[in-house]
């Protein structure tokens, strides 16, 4: 059957044009544009800039001298027509991603738990049993928003955020969870840290995840994060 949400396309400044593929943030959505980020790099990256999917669009920025609003709109019409029918896959690649859990690391961990009425154990476990979902990426490069977490341990942001939150702190927000890929302004609650690099701009890939991807948490002890790389984070209030 036929999605019932036809993919609108709108311009979005001179050399750009913006998908919308629906009005509902889902794993369906998500794989939609994650087999759209793919086809249009398979297909269309003579005329391609930057592709920048979020959670239920995707941004196409494209060389104007090459192509124009009209053309690359065909184009991508024609391109889309394939993936209408997407579903999201029954069985999915997962990307399990270490976290220390120490509470040297976990400056909001046993805030969470006392807001949930349960133990920080409890907090680790329901974090990591949850498979998540990438449903964007920004602020900054490798930011990889992921969701949804248990809502049982959601939280607001903090009401004043860090002026620096170390690389690989892995914290939630609400109902989606992250690692901050570098160094940051944040206002994340801190449950832990990762030693895994989520930006590396030299390698290929540069992320280890994409969007429409499935993430997976798995608690490792400090000598674990030390031995894979990790560094002591510092947390500044």
């Amino acid at each position: 059957m036929k999605n019932e949400h036809k993919t609108l396309i709108k311009a979005a400044g001179e050399n750009a044009l913006i998908l919308y593929f629906s009005s509902t943030i889902n794993d369906k959505t998500a794989s939609k544009i994650q087999c759209a980020t793919l086809k249009i790099k398979q297909s269309l990256s003579n005329y391609i800039l930057d592709l920048t999917p979020s959670y239920a669009s995707l941004l196409v920025t494209f060389d104007m001298y090459k192509i124009d609003h009209h053309q690359l709109r065909n184009k991508l019409r024609t391109l889309l027509a394939t993936i209408d029918d997407v579903q999201a896959p029954n069985h999915q690649h997962i990307v399990e991603l270490p976290v220390c859990y120490h509470e040297d690391f976990a400056p909001e961990l046993p805030l969470i738990a006392k807001q949930a009425s349960l133990s920080c154990d409890d907090v680790i476990q329901l974090h990591q049993s949850t498979v998540y979902t990438v449903y964007a990426i920004g602020f900054a490069p490798g930011f990889a928003y992921l969701g949804e977490v248990n809502d049982k341990i959601a939280m607001p942001r903090l009401a004043t955020p860090r002026l620096k939150v170390p690389k690989g702190a892995v914290a939630i927000a609400d109902r989606q969870t992250a690692i901050y890929p570098n160094t940051s302004p944040g206002g994340w609650n801190i449950i832990g840290c990762s030693p895994i690099i989520m930006f590396d701009q030299k390698a290929t890939p540069t992320m280890p995840v994409n969007v429409g991807d499935k993430v997976k948490f798995t608690a490792i002890s400090k000598e674990e994060f030390f031995t894979l790389g990790g560094k002591f984070p510092m947390f500044h209030d």
